[in-house]
């Protein structure tokens, strides 16, 4: 399963997808967290005291990615006619989770007990020429040519605030964590997705978070309605962590807050996998895209790249 964090900045979405990876992995799960924010700081929250050393980030090496992924493909000729959209079909090269293939050998290392890839940080040589979703159109590449199981999930720490809309990337995940704090502001931003979410039937559950108190959760409810799935309270460990200072055990996290965590895996396993949903709607941005602006800055007529007769999924490995 995919899942995404979203939220208004310093919500604590990266610390709850951090906190939320890691459970994963101590269950025995098999999951991969991906650093899609412009603040690359998903490996800081991982592990404090990681040591600096990184897998090189996936928005440098686009052009690589697009060359493995597109196989024998004849409907894309070359990287230069790949976009961030355009879609697997026949003779396209599909992953699998941690799979034994050179996208995951080069882009993904463990911190923190967690397999991590990076998107890479928007650098002085970026200013002014280039924007930050050009870097995640590797993450968006990457979720469109894999094959995830049972049992297996993909975590996304996106981009702060209504920016995580600027992409067809929202339409990738299975279901998508709106991270809010019980204010007038963070309650702002849970309308914004709320709304973008429902014109494209894109799930999302809110995560109240940094909850203090009875009156916080009440005005949460009172803003949120039904899509408060579950809340953390404020968090000394949490704090602790972030100044090094926590008990590495996870287990030494609150029993509130250790308690919201396993329902979001439940919430996540409690629906099935939609692959023909993922897959119109890769299609569908694609489309737009193409009409948009791809097709006049490639040169070509990139409607031409949707397979129609692929199948998406588990039957397309064989």
């Amino acid at each position: 399963m995919r899942v995404a964090f979203v939220g208004k900045g310093g919500s604590g979405k990266t610390t709850l997808s951090a906190l939320f990876s890691r459970r994963l992995a101590r269950s025995g799960a098999q999951v991969l967290a991906i650093d899609g924010d412009i603040n690359q700081h998903l490996a800081e929250a991982l592990a404090p005291d990681a040591d600096g050393s990184e897998a090189p980030p996936l928005g440098a090496h686009l052009t690589e990615l697009k060359d493995f992924l597109r196989g024998t493909n004849p409907r894309i000729p070359s990287a230069e006619a790949m976009i961030k959209t355009t879609p697997p079909g026949h003779g396209s090269r599909l992953l699998r989770l941690l799979g034994d293939d050179e996208v995951h050998a080069r882009h993904v290392r463990r911190v923190g007990g967690v397999p991590l890839m990076v998107t890479g940080e928007f650098g002085e040589s970026d200013l002014g020429v280039a924007c930050y979703h050009s870097k995640l159109g590797a993450v968006e590449l990457y979720l469109g040519h894999l094959v995830d199981g049972p049992g297996e999930y993909v975590v996304v720490d996106m981009t702060a605030g209504a920016d995580a809309f600027a992409s067809g990337l929202f339409a990738r995940f299975d279901l998508t964590f709106l991270v809010t704090e019980p204010t007038l502001r963070g309650v702002s931003v849970y309308r914004q997705y709320r709304d973008h979410a429902r014109e494209f039937g894109i799930r999302i559950a809110v995560i109240g978070n940094k909850v203090t108190g009875e009156d916080d959760l009440l005005f949460l409810k009172e803003h949120v309605g039904d899509d408060l799935l579950t809340h953390l309270d404020h968090s000394p460990w949490v704090r602790s962590a972030e100044q090094g200072r926590a008990e590495p055990d996870l287990e030494a996290l609150e029993p509130q807050n250790l308690s919201a965590l396993t329902i979001m895996r439940e919430a996540v396993d409690a629906h099935p996998k939609d692959w023909p949903a993922l897959h119109r709607h890769a299609v569908d941005f694609h489309l737009r895209n193409a009409r948009a602006w791809a097709d006049a800055a490639t040169g070509r007529n990139l409607v031409g790249q949707v397979d129609p007769d692929f199948v998406p999924g588990p039957a397309a490995l064989n």
